[in-house]
């Protein structure tokens, strides 16, 4: 059907590329008029192009000629010469698509035309990278290019000072990592003066492993926590309990979802041991919560695989990439129940100050494209949540690279024996061999298997990868036998020595499936790059996780039936089949997964926008800002009206509430009387009380200089929205972990969660249009009022994970010259404004 289909209608990708090639025919042609041009005159292009553009000429309309001049520029500083095939990549993601290019195609020069095209525009352009690392090494290398050209470039990474990082985004080019990118819009976003903003608004992100960034890591979120001081001791406690408990009997645990829960038996014992009539009654929420986390440290959380303990410390291991993720904490008490099981000593909690997803962030720029080895089987995704095509590139040579099919054992241990075997073979020749795998564990088990050999290795795992790169660059050597978890060294190429060649390249072997088809093309395509010869092949188990998650019952009572050992694998198309489709429905699971994720953020993603463009409005505020807090004094004055005048008999009005509330939260003692407002209609009320108001406003505005008036209310405003907003985004987020339990009810949950978080944010702007009111009407005026934090000693969390690194307490004391602008944005010189003695 797909074949047919295919003939009536093109195939996609075959059309774009036939589109893609009259264009880089069109730079092709220019080569010999660029090389006459001198350095000079080649610079002058940039300054050229930037007229045009500011006289109406469009980017499309300047790619061919700008392409052409960063190819003749990269030929002369970088020399490299870009292949026809990446500038067709470069042409993709300028239209704000997903180049696929294989690894060691290179992307990261594809790269820098589209981001010295539409630096152009003078916006600034960020070049998105999964680890600093990479930022730091591509920002320097192709940063030669760029500034040949005349354009800036900027590294923005962990530790930098505000003053570096604003200069950093205020460059052409800025290189970083996702999550740096992702935690300035939240720190921004919680500042107290418009100075101490770093980023500029977001134009154009090109995304490097945009797979990686936009798939792997969406699930979780970013957040900027504080701590919030709990009890140590109910972890323990929850943790006694556990140990108590007995699988199938006492709980349940479903490995494809990782899901644990307690059966009836469960929770008798639990409400025994915690001497509790009823385990989920309201009061017992906490203690259920602290159980939960307790069950799933014990069950779903597996030393060595999920986290590691280092110098009495709990560290993560990130499951795509196999690093050590120092620093990070899992949220929501995880971390602290495995400090519990691990006996060590348990950490503060935290509490969310703010958060965003990297799907809701990377949606926020203007224009977004990516380029990864492996896209393609992600697409419905990347063009259903971010308007991307993925648009397959060809190699610059064909691959000749043999892709073997899998074996299957029936056991690990017969698997492993075989990867032994296989690797000694190799090594014998001298051939370079690469074993993926999944699990840190599996790589020092390898390892343990190789030494007994006598065979000489490197591990790449995350015990120690700050030699990542170094240990990559040299897997290609002749005799090089190299253990690495699965996407270590991503963005690094793998060249072959001398020799290797002619022994058939390099030799990939994987011993586990991922879950994710990608990630396996990813370890694959380590070999056979631009190219060269090689080859892959990888050894199952029925034993393996992916297997067994996925009825391997079958083969395994097969495999018995024909008298099978463990010397013996099965090398079928069939198997191979059956773990693909096995790998497609996780993926399919994962996207729906994300796709839940997104859509509860989205109802977050709606509310974090109002508050925020509220925030900037009051950052930014001159004069207006009396206008903001008069229309949040009308809003108070108005629900106040309508709640005590709601019935059509006017007797039944409760006029002597309203005086009350009047008097206790806006005007003085007997400002207002009930025969002032007797008589009279809703809207007649609400003038009334609003004329009152505005005159003793009037009144209190007099009380000070304008610019410490207004830096009074300022602070009012910023210090109430921020109370109130932190504390909705915690109720949201227990919310959105109870809110499943609906689904007993017949109820939607997501439906459920829509509804009551729009009514929580509306109680929420009420809570803070009703606080306003009153310190606005009501607090005594100081001069020496100060801006400040509402929480200190915030932590950036990634991917649901704390970074343990403190922040810089915001900058409040600044050198500022006396003939400065005030940093206030009364717009006056510092000396006549808060620089008065």
């Amino acid at each position: 059907m797909a074949g047919i289909l295919t003939k009536i209608f093109g195939d996609g990708n075959k059309r774009q590329l036939n589109r893609l090639q009259k264009k880089v025919d069109q730079i092709e042609a220019l080569e010999p008029e660029m090389e006459k041009l001198s350095d000079q005159e080649l610079q002058k292009k940039t300054e050229e192009f930037k007229e045009r553009f500011q006289n109406g000429e469009t980017l499309d309309d300047l790619l061919v000629e700008a392409y052409a001049v960063v190819r003749e520029a990269s030929k002369r500083v970088l020399k490299m010469r870009p292949y026809p095939v990446q500038l067709m990549g470069a042409i993709a993601i300028h239209e704000g698509n997903i180049a696929e290019m294989k690894t060691g195609e290179g992307k990261t020069l594809a790269s820098t035309l589209p981001a010295y095209l539409n630096a152009l525009e003078g916006k600034g352009v960020h070049i998105v990278t999964v680890n600093e690392y990479l930022a730091d090494r591509d920002a320097k290398e192709m940063g030669q290019l760029f500034e040949f050209l005349g354009l800036t470039v900027g590294l923005n990474t962990n530790g930098l000072s505000k003053e570096e990082k604003r200069e950093a985004y205020q460059a052409d080019i800025t290189y970083g990592t996702n999550n740096e990118f992702g935690f300035d819009y939240l720190r921004d976003n919680m500042v107290l003066y418009k100075h101490q903003m770093v980023q500029r608004p977001l134009h154009f992100a090109i995304i490097d492993e945009v797979d990686s960034i936009l798939i792997d890591e969406a699930r979780t979120p970013l957040i900027i926590s504080g701590s919030a001081k709990k009890s140590a001791s109910l972890y323990q406690q929850a943790n006694s309990f556990v140990l108590t408990l007995k699988k199938d009997q006492d709980y349940t645990y479903d490995e494809k979802t990782k899901g644990v829960q307690l059966t009836e038996e469960g929770i008798n014992k639990a409400e025994k041991f915690f001497h509790v009539e009823n385990l989920f009654d309201l009061d017992n929420v906490s203690l259920t919560h602290h159980i939960n986390q307790a069950l799933k440290a014990h069950v779903a959380m597996h030393r060595d695989v999920d986290y590691m303990v280092q110098d009495g410390e709990v560290v993560i291991i990130d499951s795509f990439t196999g690093r050590l993720m120092k620093g990070r904490r899992y949220s929501d008490g995880l971390h602290q129940a495995i400090e519990a099981k691990e006996g060590l000593q348990i950490q503060n909690e935290s509490m969310t100050l703010a958060s965003i997803t990297f799907q809701n962030y990377f949606r926020m720029y203007k224009k977004l494209a990516g380029m990864t080895g492996t896209a393609k089987t992600e697409e419905e995704e990347f063009r259903n949540i971010y308007n991307m095509d993925v648009i397959v590139i060809p190699t610059n040579k064909p691959v000749i690279r043999e892709d073997k099919p899998d074996l299957i054992y029936k056991t690990m241990d017969g698997k492993f024996r075989a990867v032994v075997e296989e690797i000694k073979e190799r090594h014998k020749k001298g051939q370079p061999v690469l074993v993926g795998t999944v699990a840190v564990e599996t790589s020092e088990l390898i390892s343990s298997y190789l030494k007994k050999a006598g065979i000489k290795h490197n591990v790449l795992n995350a015990k120690n990868h700050f030699k990542e790169a170094e240990i990559i660059e040299k897997a290609g050597q002749k005799g090089a036998v190299t253990i690495a978890t699965n996407m270590a060294g991503r963005g690094t190429d793998i060249k072959l020595g001398e020799g290797v060649k002619e022994l058939g390249g390099l030799a990939v072997i994987g011993t586990e499936r991922h879950e994710s088809r990608r990630i396996d093309n990813q370890l694959r395509g380590r070999s056979g790059r631009q190219g060269d010869p090689g080859v892959t092949q990888f050894y199952l188990s029925m034993e393996d996780e992916l297997m067994r998650r996925f009825g391997s019952d079958n083969l395994k009572t097969m495999m018995d039936k024909w008298g099978m050992d463990d010397s013996q694998p099965i090398a079928s198309k069939m198997v191979s089949k059956a773990v693909e489709s096995a790998q497609k429905r996780v993926e399919g699971n994962n996207f729906d997964a994300r796709k839940t994720i997104l859509a509860y953020d989205d109802v977050l993603r709606e509310q974090r926008e109002i508050i925020y463009k509220q925030r900037f409005e009051i950052i930014d505020a001159g004069e207006n800002i009396r206008e903001i807090i008069e229309n949040m004094i009308q809003s108070s004055v108005e629900r106040l009206v309508q709640t005590h005048t709601q019935d059509s008999d006017e007797d039944n009005w409760n006029l002597q509430a309203i005086v009350e509330h009047v008097e206790g939260n806006l005007l003085d003692p007997n400002a207002l009387t009930i025969d002032d407002i007797k008589h009279k209609d809703q809207e007649e009320i609400i003038d009334i009380i609003m004329e009152k108001v505005r005159a003793k406003y009037e009144d209190k505005s007099e009380e000070l200089p304008p610019e410490q008036f207004q830096e009074f209310q300022k602070v009012i405003v910023l210090r109430t929205v921020d109370t109130k907003w932190m504390d909705h985004i915690d109720q949201m987020d227990q919310l959105r972990q109870g809110i499943h339990l609906r689904a007993y009810g017949q109820n939607d949950p997501l439906r459920e969660y829509q509804m009551e978080g729009f009514h929580m944010f509306e109680e929420m702007i009420a809570s803070i249009e009703d606080e306003v009111a009153k310190y606005i009407m009501k607090a005594q005026i100081r001069e020496n009022l100060q801006r400040q934090e509402v929480v200190k000693n915030t932590q950036a969390i990634a991917g649901g994970q704390e970074s343990k690194k403190k922040r810089k307490p915001y900058v409040k004391k600044i050198d500022i010259g006396r003939n400065d602008p005030c940093p206030c944005g009364s717009g006056k010189k510092y000396k006549n404004c808060h620089g008065k003695n």
